[in-house]
């Protein structure tokens, strides 16, 4: 009996950082799911070469995170399918999956502007177009509402600026911001650059600048100092979808690449000291916020508020629309139901437990809740938002 020919694929994806390994966790279960397949893969940073045996390979298909037109100008001559999870700056025919960048600046104003804060800055690498479309939509949104957004760029070697001369640079920017102020630096590797400014200026994080990066890499976070927060990128969900639309390609026989670019929702924001603050100016406003972010799965409510803010509860109402946009009530229930999010995203407890945890007394009346603000049940959301 003929044995069926096993799919070859190579994997060229940086595992330098915890979003490549993340995706290439996410191939291998799409392989092991759906496969056999035989997968090269080795140990790769962003900037790696194309490897040298792949310009004769007869393999089937390739995965991979370009860092250069040389590469992709490699991967074309391949004549094989290829899907790309990086770059959609340089120019490619590929088919491309990866992270929806203008939800990442969208969710990153949300996370702030929840936090009570009313002036906003960025950070930014203006080299890739994901970057940009990140900060863009960042700016829109806080724009939007009124505010304004100043925008630092960081520095290029067509400066000609040191490391040291960039930081003071970008110190004395942060020095000059109207405080307190939170600002989206679109990666984590700028978010590390400017809480080390922050130390050196003397700043204070997250009083007086709170901020948040993107991808939510565990070793730039963690040894960040502060810890930063950072946008989680949901890297097993890209590398799974990848493989799952190589395979279709590969199966139709087709030789024209697929026209397509995959925008994946981003996970939740993980939220470490560089912004586990409230910030309103207000001080009372403040304490209720805190009070309420403490306590909202409790059963609190209102008057509890009140009682904590030292303030009566039409003087709450009033401060908390001037201020929020939003009454008490619906603070205490948007917290309520961040945490209901986060519970569906991040574990696999049943809707009993959650409804427990999140301080509803009956599951069916939290699933309806949630079906009406999100357009989702909990278990569409838990599949669509799980990592």
């Amino acid at each position: 009996m003929a044995r069926e020919k096993i799919p070859q694929i190579a994997v060229l994806v940086d595992t330098s950082r915890s979003y490549g390994r993340d995706i290439v966790q996410g191939i291998r279960r799409y392989a092991t799911e759906h496969g056999p397949w035989s997968l090269f893969l080795e140990p790769r940073d962003l900037m790696s070469q194309f490897p040298k045996w792949l310009e004769g390979w007869s393999g089937d298909g390739i995965l991979a995170r370009s860092g250069s037109a040389e590469m992709l100008s490699q991967l074309e001559a391949t004549g094989l399918p290829v899907v790309e999870l990086r770059t959609t700056s340089l120019k490619h025919g590929f088919p491309f999956v990866g992270m929806d960048n203008r939800q990442m600046g969208e969710r990153v104003a949300g996370h702030l502007r929840s936090r009570g804060f009313q002036r906003f800055a960025g950070y930014l690498d203006p080299s890739e177009r994901y970057f940009l479309e990140r900060m863009e939509r960042f700016v829109e949104v806080v724009n939007e509402e009124g505010f304004g957004c100043p925008v630092f760029e960081a520095f290029s070697p067509s400066r000609e600026m040191t490391w040291d001369e960039h930081q003071r640079a970008l110190a004395d920017w942060l020095v000059a911001l109207e405080k307190p102020v939170g600002v989206f630096a679109c990666s984590d590797q700028l978010g590390f650059w400017l809480l080390d400014a922050a130390r050196r200026a003397g700043i204070l994080v997250p009083e007086q600048v709170a901020v948040v990066g993107a991808e939510n890499d565990s070793t730039l976070c963690e040894t960040a100092w502060p810890p930063l927060s950072s946008v989680q990128f949901r890297g097993q969900a890209v590398g799974f979808a990848a493989a799952e639309l190589l395979a279709e390609w590969m199966k139709s026989g087709k030789k024209e690449a697929p026209r397509m670019s995959v925008g994946l929702p981003t996970g939740d924001i993980v939220v470490r000291q560089s912004s586990e603050i409230v910030a309103v100016e207000d001080e009372q406003l403040a304490r209720a916020l805190f009070f309420i972010r403490e306590h909202a799965a409790e059963g609190i409510g209102v008057k509890e508020v009140a009682r904590a803010a030292c303030l009566s509860r039409s003087v709450l109402e009033r401060r908390m629309m001037s201020v929020l946009g939003r009454s008490p009530g619906e603070e205490i229930n948007r917290v309520k139901f961040r945490l209901v999010e986060n519970l569906l995203a991040q574990s696999d407890l049943t809707l009993a437990a959650i409804a427990e945890r999140a301080g509803f007394e009956h599951p069916q009346y939290m699933a309806e809740a949630f079906k009406r603000r999100s357009g989702m049940t909990p278990g569409e959301f838990r599949k669509r938002r799980k990592i």
